[in-house]
C-alpha cells in the first residue's frame, strides 16, 4: 500500500472493522467518534491484569482472577426467572458459571461439557461455593485471556471485551506512513515513527507517561499540523491582489485631535499595522486583540475613517444589536457630519430597511453597523473595502476563511477581540491571521478595585449598595444560574432579583438567557439611561457594553466562573471617570483552585497575566469557554504542559515558509489531523 491508501484506511467507516456492525458505529458517534483515526484517541485509563492463573481452592473472593476449568454439568432451571449455571471443576475443587438472561445455546457453545476452558471475572461466593456471574472472558485460547487487558472510559453499551477488541484490531492493522517530519525534527524525539508512537500509546505500562519521546512526537504532530493549516490559510489570502487604499494621515491626525484622551503607544502601534495592510496590495486579515477597556473601537473606527476617505465603504459588525448601535453612536460623534453611515437590525422597520439597502448598492452609505443580519445575502455593497467584526471567538477557521471571501477580492477583514489569550493559545486559535495586540490601558482608565466577600455577609454589600445608590451610581447584580438547581448549590438570579426588589422597590430590573431579545434590549437601553438603579443578570452581559455609570459589580458564587470571565464581567464597571469596585462573593466552602482564582483578581487587572494564570488552573479548552466555540480541542497537546512544543512547531513552519518548502509530503498529516477542505488542493 502507498501513504495515499494508507491513511485513507485510517478515515475509514467505523463498519470497515471486524465485530462493528451499525448499532456499535451509532453508540460510538455519540462519543464524538466517526471513523478508525478517531478510535486511536480513546487511551487505556487503567487495566486488569488477567494474565496470572490459579487453581480453585486458590481464588480470593471480590477479586478479578483468572482460572482454567473443565464444565462438567449444565443446570438450566424451569422457571425462567432463576439464572441457568454451569458446574465446572479443576483438580483442586468446584466453581460455578452463572448466566442471566443468557440462552442455554449460547451457554453451550462458550462452555463445551468436558472441555478444557479458561475464564477470568470477579470472583464471587453463594451458597458455599465459589461462583462467576456472567463472566466476559471465556475462551478455549487461554492466550486470549491470560494477559493484560486495558481499561477505557467506555462508551455506554460497549463492554470492555469488546472495546479491547476493536482498538487491539487496529493496532494489528495500523498502517506504515511515510515520515512527514524532517530528520532534525525526529530526532528530537529519539527517532520514534508515527506508527511505533500509536503502538507505544496504547500499551498498559505506558499510562500516564506524557513526558516519554511517544507521547511528545504525537502532541506535537497535531500541533504541527493546526499551525501549517493556519499558515496554507495565511498564505492564499496574502496571494489575493487588491487595490491599495491611500491614507490620508492628516485627515486622521484631525480625528486624534478632537478626541478627549490621548492614543497609548500600543494604539498608535496597532494603528499603523492596520494602516500598513490597508495601504498594501495584499489583503489584510488581522486580529486586533485586547485587555477589556484598552480602546479597541476607536483604533477599529480610525481604520474605518481611512478607509472611506480612500473611497470604499465599511461593514462595522458586532455581537449584539446594543453594542453596535454603541459603535455606531460612537461614529457619529467622531466622524464628520457629511459622511453616510446608517445602522440596520432585524428590527429595522421594512421601509427604512429597504432604503439603507438601495443606497448601500448605489455607494451612497460610507459606514454601515449591525449585527450578523449584514451578511445576509440581500445586503450588497457597491464598493465594500473593510470589514470590522468585534467580539468575534466565537468564529472557527473555517468561518473566517469564509468571511474573507465574501468580502471580494479588495476587501479588507479586521477581527476584534475583549479576550486577552495566552500566547501558546494565539499560535493555535488565531494563527491564521496577523495579530495587533493592545495591552496598555488608557491613562483615564482607573483600575478596578475587588473585593471578596463571604454570603453571611451579605449585609455589608448592601450598606455599600445603598450608600452608591445614593451617589447616583448603578449596580450590576451577577448570578451564575437563571434558576434553582437541586444538583447544583448556585443562586439563582430570579431568587436574588425578588430579594432586591424589597430592599430598593421600582429600582430592579432582571436579565437572562430566557429573557427575548426585545426586552433585553430594551432593560439594557433603559439601564444606560439611568432609568433603573441595579440589574440583576447571568453572564449575559459580559460582552463589550459601556455603561459609564455603573460603579460596582456584585459576583456571587464567583468560585464557579473561570478567571477569564471574572474578569471580564469585572471590566462591564470602571468605564467611567469615578473610582469603582468589584465585589466577588463566595461560600465559605472554597476549593484550593477557587483562593488562587480569587487572590490572581485581587493582585492584578491585568487581562494577559490573568489569562496566563487561568489556563494554568484550568487547562486548554476550558478557558473562557472554548470548548463551545468550534475551536479546536487537541487530544493530547496541552499549551500549558507542552508550550515549548509549540514554540519548536512554530519555529519549523517559519523555516518551511521561509524555504519554500513542497507540503506534498505534508497531506497524510493533514488529512488525518485537521480534514481540513480549506487546503485540499495541497500536492
Amino acid at each position: 500500500m502507498d501513504d495515499k491508501t494508507n491513511y485513507k484506511y485510517l478515515l475509514s467507516d467505523l463498519t470497515a472493522l471486524e465485530g462493528v456492525g451499525i448499532k456499535t458505529k451509532n453508540l460510538l458517534k455519540k462519543k464524538n467518534i466517526n471513523n478508525i483515526f478517531d478510535l486511536l484517541w480513546k487511551l487505556p485509563k487503567t487495566y486488569t491484569d488477567r494474565s496470572l492463573s490459579v487453581k480453585i481452592n486458590e481464588l480470593k473472593i471480590g477479586e478479578n482472577q483468572t482460572v482454567t476449568i473443565i464444565p462438567q454439568k449444565y443446570l438450566f432451571p424451569r422457571i425462567r426467572r432463576l439464572p441457568n449455571r454451569v458446574k465446572c471443576t479443576d483438580e483442586t475443587g468446584e466453581i460455578d458459571c452463572v448466566f442471566f438472561n443468557s440462552y442455554e445455546g449460547y451457554i453451550k457453545k462458550i462452555l463445551p461439557l468436558g472441555k478444557e476452558i479458561t475464564v477470568s471475572g470477579k470472583i464471587g461466593f453463594y451458597k458455599n461455593k465459589y461462583q462467576l456471574t456472567n463472566p466476559k472472558y471465556i475462551s478455549e485460547d487461554s492466550s486470549l485471556i491470560k494477559k493484560v487487558h486495558n481499561k477505557y472510559s467506555l462508551t455506554e453499551g460497549i463492554s470492555e471485551k469488546i472495546y479491547n477488541k476493536i482498538i487491539n484490531q487496529i493496532i494489528e492493522k495500523l498502517p506504515k506512513l511515510n515520515e512527514w517530519h524532517s530528520d532534525k525534527i525526529i530526532s528530537k524525539f529519539n527517532n520514534i515513527n508515527w506508527n511505533d508512537a500509536i503502538k507505544e500509546l496504547h500499551k498498559y505500562e505506558n499510562i500516564g507517561k506524557f513526558n516519554d519521546n511517544f507521547y511528545q512526537r504525537l502532541a506535537y504532530d497535531e500541533i504541527f499540523a493546526t499551525f501549517l493549516v493556519n499558515s496554507e490559510i495565511r498564505k492564499k489570502i496574502k496571494k489575493i491582489k487588491k487595490k491599495n487604499k491611500l491614507i490620508n494621515l492628516e485627515k486622521q491626525q484631525n480625528i486624534i485631535n478632537n478626541l478627549k484622551f490621548s492614543l497609548t503607544k500600543d494604539q498608535i502601534k496597532s494603528l499603523q499595522e492596520i494602516n500598513n495592510d490597508l495601504s498594501s496590495s495584499t489583503k489584510m486579515f488581522r486580529l486586533l486583540q485586547g485587555d477589556v477597556g484598552s480602546g479597541k473601537t476607536i483604533v477599529s473606527l480610525l481604520a474605518a475613517y481611512n478607509t472611506i476617505n480612500s473611497g470604499f465603504q465599511v461593514a462595522f459588525m458586532a455581537p449584539t444589536e446594543i453594542l453596535a448601535k454603541q459603535h455606531f453612536i460612537l461614529a457619529k460623534q467622531l466622524f464628520p457630519k457629511n459622511y453616510s453611515i446608517e445602522f440596520i437590525s432585524g428590527k429595522s422597520e421594512r421601509k427604512t430597511k429597504k432604503n439603507i439597502l438601495n443606497k448601500l448598492k448605489q455607494n451612497e452609505i460610507d459606514i454601515l453597523f449591525g449585527t450578523h443580519a449584514m451578511f445576509q445575502k440581500t445586503v450588497k455593497f457597491k464598493k465594500l473595502g473593510l470589514i470590522i467584526i468585534d467580539e468575534q471567538h466565537k468564529f472557527g477557521v473555517n468561518q473566517r476563511k469564509k468571511l474573507s471571501d465574501k468580502g471580494g477580492s479588495d476587501c479588507d477583514v479586521l477581527l476584534m477581540t475583549a479576550t486577552p489569550i495566552p500566547r501558546t493559545l494565539t499560535m493555535t486559535i488565531f494563527g491564521d491571521m496577523d495579530l495587533s495586540i493592545i495591552r496598555e490601558k488608557p491613562k483615564n482608565r482607573k483600575n478596578i478595585k475587588t473585593y471578596s466577600k463571604l454570603e453571611s455577609k451579605i449585609d455589608d454589600v448592601i450598606k455599600f449598595i445603598k450608600k452608591e445608590i445614593n451617589s447616583g451610581n448603578q449596580i450590576f447584580w451577577v448570578c451564575p444560574l437563571i434558576e434553582e438547581s437541586k444538583k447544583l448549590d448556585h443562586s439563582s438570579a430570579i431568587k436574588k432579583f425578588e430579594y432586591l426588589k424589597k430592599i430598593f422597590p421600582n429600582n430592579v430590573l432582571i436579565l437572562h438567557g430566557k429573557t427575548d431579545v426585545d426586552e433585553k434590549d430594551e432593560i439594557l437601553k433603559n439601564f444606560l439611561n439611568k432609568k433603573f438603579k441595579i440589574l440583576v443578570s447571568t453572564t449575559i452581559i459580559e460582552v463589550g457594553i459601556d455603561f459609564p455609570n455603573a460603579t460596582v459589580i456584585v459576583i456571587e458564587n464567583a468560585n464557579k466562573f473561570g478567571l477569564s470571565q471574572l474578569h471580564q464581567l469585572r471590566g462591564r464597571v470602571g468605564r467611567g471617570e469615578k473610582d469603582s469596585t468589584c465585589i466577588l462573593m463566595f461560600k465559605s466552602n472554597l476549593s484550593e483552585n477557587a483562593k488562587k482564582r480569587i487572590n490572581i483578581l485581587k493582585e492584578t487587572n491585568d487581562g494577559f497575566v490573568i489569562s496566563e494564570e487561568d489556563l494554568k488552573i484550568r487547562g486548554y479548552g476550558d478557558i473562557l469557554g472554548f470548548k463551545q466555540s468550534g475551536i479546536k480541542n487537541f487530544k493530547l497537546a496541552d499549551p500549558v504542559q507542552n508550550s515549548d512544543l509549540f514554540i519548536l512547531a512554530e519555529k519549523e513552519i517559519k523555516r518551511i515558509e521561509k524555504d519554500k518548502e513542497n507540503l506534498g509530503k505534508f497531506k497524510a498529516l493533514i488529512k488525518l489531523y485537521d480534514r481540513a477542505d480549506i487546503i485540499n488542493d495541497l500536492a
